[in-house]
């Protein structure tokens, strides 16, 4: 199963052989977001606000796969279901040659790539050139215990068509599996060993702020903290801005948590900084996220 924009579209076009539920001319979806304050950042776009942005998209793509117009998604018993992220895939990024009133469009596909994975693509573009893309990996969670971010399962819905025999959009669940099991000999350049170096930050994720309003601590909260530990523990310069992350996730936190941010590897590569950045619960260092990432100077 595959759902595609091709962003933007002449009001009342629909293209041929595209079957979407719910699609109307004038759907925001369809439309260029005119950048301004919102999402932009100091010096181009806003990768936190970008990646919340893309994450509400893939989220109405698999309520609108099975002709809903409202994401919301529960079990046999009622039990409310989200969708939470495993892994999420940067690359090719430019988000430091966006400004202030460009046009941004976004071109989304969904695929259902396994029995409880489901994976999209949004490609980026300013002016009808390529910005940079995102690809994303989702299960349906949920809580075994009501309140709790611990106690999360899996989930697997009935309404949806059957898993593509050839995935196309299969690469961030890929990643996810493997390094969740670590068997990996190196990525980003950085060889899977152990060890640290020794630089980390201890963040206390803001309810207000970092958590989002199914009570989660939003996957793209996650980015802001490796960032944060960019600026604060590694002393790098203002305005880095992506070319490529990936981040795959492992577990959640509950309000009150302590995350510490571990730079497990680092380098430089000319003016590019790359590292590797481990995410743990403070209190019993459970592993929340490894993010993998290469950042660059804005262009003037």
């Amino acid at each position: 199963m595959s759902i595609a924009f091709r962003l933007p579209l002449p009001s009342g076009f629909l293209p041929a052989g595209l079957s979407l539920p719910g699609f109307r001319p004038g759907d925001p979806l369809a439309e260029p977001i005119r950048l301004g304050m919102p999402q932009l950042a100091y010096g181009g776009l806003s990768e936190t606000w970008l990646l919340k942005d893309l994450g509400h998209r893939h989220w109405l793509l698999l309520a609108r796969s099975i002709g809903r117009d409202v994401p919301d998604f529960r079990d046999a018993d009622g039990a409310t279901v989200y969708a939470a992220f495993i892994a999420v895939s940067v690359q090719d990024a430019a988000f430091g040659a966006l400004r202030e009133h460009d046009s941004l469009s976004v071109r989304s596909r969904l695929e259902r790539i396994s029995r409880t994975q489901f994976a999209s693509r949004h490609e980026l573009l300013r002016d009808g050139l390529p910005m940079g893309s995102v690809e994303m990996t989702s299960v349906f969670v949920k809580r075994r215990e009501k309140g709790r971010n611990r106690t999360l399962s899996r989930v697997a819905l009935s309404g949806f068509a059957a898993p593509a025999a050839a995935p196309a959009l299969a690469r961030t669940a890929q990643l996810a599996a493997t390094i969740r099991a670590g068997r990996f000999a190196e990525h980003f350049g950085f060889p899977n060993a152990d060890g640290e170096t020794g630089i980390s930050l201890t963040v206390r994720p803001c309810p207000s702020q970092d958590f989002n309003g199914a009570d989660f601590l939003y996957f793209a909260s996650f980015q802001a903290f490796v960032d944060r530990a960019e600026w604060e523990a590694m002393d790098a310069p203002a305005g880095l801005f992506t070319l490529a992350r990936d981040m795959v996730f492992h577990s959640n936190v509950e309000i009150g948590d302590a995350v510490r941010i571990a730079v497990k590897a680092q380098r430089a590569d000319g003016d590019q900084l790359l590292h590797w950045c481990v995410l743990t619960r403070a209190a019993d260092g459970a592993r929340l996220a490894d993010i993998f990432t290469r950042r660059a100077p804005a262009p003037r």
